[in-house]
């Protein structure tokens, strides 16, 4: 396996060991980074349930204990999710994000779009309500949040973005694109799908750029893009061509784990 293997959909939530390895895009001896499946959730809610963490265990790859997470991503979002190893890896990962030092690209398809080519939407976030767990409000009172946007393609109705979140706030994609009148679609929170029955949510995170080295330039991997954003992505224009490059071959020892 390498990382340019493509994942198979998947089916349920729970994986197979085999499974959740065949989504991994990047290993080290620090790091890992797996393609999350979209509808899954990565860890448990307040109620329990399956996550993306009971699979971990299949992740350890001879170390004691299974990986972490460094970030968190939606259940519907896919893509790019960034493991630390072990304890050192992980708090050296957790503030890199946390500082805003690594570099996040999502795709998303969204309702209408803007008329200009590329922006900026600087828009300060907060949580709704206590009732509504993490559910997010723009509110000039409240949390400096900050997204680069690019347009990547068109179509009737739609666009086709690429949006890079400048800080880290929970929905921040979401709301800053239905602040601005363009939800993604699929969006049954912040946008116009129904509650049940619509379509996926069309947001993955496509491209992580990580400075874990110094001296060295950030690692830098990308995630294939899900089945279920292929029709409308390839309507706004997207020639279908993917490739899921990992830094290095996963069928090689990295020099991290000999060290």
């Amino acid at each position: 396996m390498d990382g340019r293997v493509k994942p198979p959909a998947m089916t349920s939530e729970k994986m197979t060991p085999d499974e959740i390895v065949s989504r991994l895009l990047y290993r080290d001896g620090l790091m890992l980074i797996i393609d999350k499946p979209a509808g899954v959730a990565v860890h448990k809610g307040p109620k329990g349930g399956p996550s993306l963490e009971d699979d971990f265990p299949a992740l350890q790859f001879g170390l004691p204990k299974p990986p972490a997470l460094a970030h968190r991503l939606d259940r519907e979002t896919s893509g790019c999710l960034v493991l630390g190893r072990h304890r050192k890896a992980l708090a050296n990962l957790s503030d890199l994000f946390r500082h805003g030092k690594i570099g996040k690209t999502y795709w998303a398809i969204v309702e209408g779009g803007p008329a200009e080519p590329e922006g900026r939407i600087d828009l300060a976030l907060r949580k709704l309500d206590d009732s509504r767990g993490w559910w997010m409000k723009p509110d000039p009172d409240g949390m400096p949040s900050s997204t680069t946007w690019k347009v990547m393609g068109r179509s009737e109705g739609l666009s086709w973005l690429a949006l890079e979140p400048l800080t880290g706030r929970t929905h921040q994609l979401r709301v800053h694109c239905a602040a601005l009148k363009w939800p993604i679609v699929g969006d049954n929170i912040y946008g116009t799908a129904p509650r049940s029955g619509g379509p996926r949510l069309q947001l993955h995170a496509r491209e992580v750029a990580v400075p874990l080295y110094k001296n060295r330039d950030p690692i830098k991997v990308t995630a294939p893009v899900p089945a279920h954003m292929h029709e409308l992505l390839k309507a706004c224009g997207w020639n279908g061509e993917d490739v899921a490059a990992a830094t290095q071959s996963l069928n090689r020892p990295h020099a991290a784990e000999r060290a």
